[in-house]
């Protein structure tokens, strides 16, 4: 196979179905040579089972193309690193990280259990780090032996993360994490030779199919924009050399449509050059406010 990604070695995590299967796939058709990690879980994170992954990375050499199947948990930081050394220890090399693992445990926010928030935030923050923490190790250590670095680390956010969803706190506030992450990835780890951006996206899958009825598949053979294999196209031109330099980024992407997110930033300010009193900040505050744009509403609102 050959491709925008001819011979670059990628980890895609979550990729037993759904998003990652096809990112998984389409990186393939690219050339490139594909860790499938899955742990084989059910959609609330219960189970686990080598299928998934090992079906994938079957279909891919099924089809002409070289992919190894790994089932470590992603929230594990010692399987983190055997996760890479497994791509080093198999191709030879490693240059992307695509991070998608993660599971739903939606629940209103006052009644949120401790385990409820500690599994979401486990899997999705959390499983976020630690592949890539060692990934970007072994990517600096090639930096500074003189070797050249063009590494991707590519990260899943959410709608829910850029403005809050409804009945999913944790959710939501795991996918803010993982954009803001993006943004140090990107800051400190550029003079290495490595991007960081994430995806925020819509499409059908295990997650969304039992929430979303609107995202069937349609009968009638028109485009089918909640296809996840209409968000891979992208997550495989963020992990191949032509993205180099686009680093930092949240790209929201449903279906043919590509957007950039555009974040938290400074908006109107008003400094006094004196200490306020608490009676005089009312009257201030309307006034930022009336100046800024209004917020996005909360999906579910």
């Amino acid at each position: 196979m050959s491709g925008i990604c001819e011979g670059r070695v990628v980890i895609v995590t979550g990729a037993g179905g759904g998003l990652g299967r096809e990112h998984a796939l389409a990186f393939a058709a690219e050339g490139a040579k594909v860790l499938v990690n899955d742990l084989g879980v059910s959609n609330h994170g219960e189970g686990g089972s080598a299928g998934p992954a090992e079906s994938v990375a079957e279909e891919i050499r099924s089809a002409g193309g070289e992919a190894i199947a790994n089932t470590d948990s992603v929230s594990d930081f010692a399987a983190g690193k055997r996760m890479v050394e497994q791509a080093l220890d198999v191709f030879g090399r490693l240059d992307v990280v695509v991070n998608n693992a993660g599971f739903l445990r939606d629940r209103m926010f006052v009644s949120t259990s401790e385990e409820e928030w500690d599994a979401v935030i486990d899997v999705h923050l959390k499983g976020h780090f630690c592949v890539s923490r060692h990934a970007a190790e072994y990517w600096r250590k090639q930096s500074k032996a003189g070797e050249a670095v063009d590494a991707r680390i590519i990260n899943t956010s959410s709608g829910a993360g850029l403005q809050g969803s409804v009945g999913q706190a944790t959710y939501s506030a795991a996918k803010a994490g993982i954009a803001t992450l993006t943004l140090v990835q990107a800051a400190e780890l550029g003079r290495y030779g490595v991007t960081a951006n994430a995806i925020a996206p819509a499409a059908r899958t295990r997650m969304t199919e039992a929430i979303f009825a609107d995202m069937a598949k349609p009968e009638d053979g028109s485009f089918d924009e909640n296809d996840p294999a209409n968000v891979s196209p992208l997550v495989v031109w963020l992990g191949s050399p032509e993205s180099r330099e686009v680093s930092g980024r949240v790209f929201e992407v449903k279906g043919g449509l590509i957007g950039v997110s555009d974040g938290w930033r400074d908006g109107p300010t008003y400094d006094k050059r004196a200490r306020w009193a608490p009676d005089e900040i009312g009257a201030k505050v309307a006034e930022l406010i009336a100046k800024a744009p209004a917020p996005q509403k909360v999906y579910g609102t």
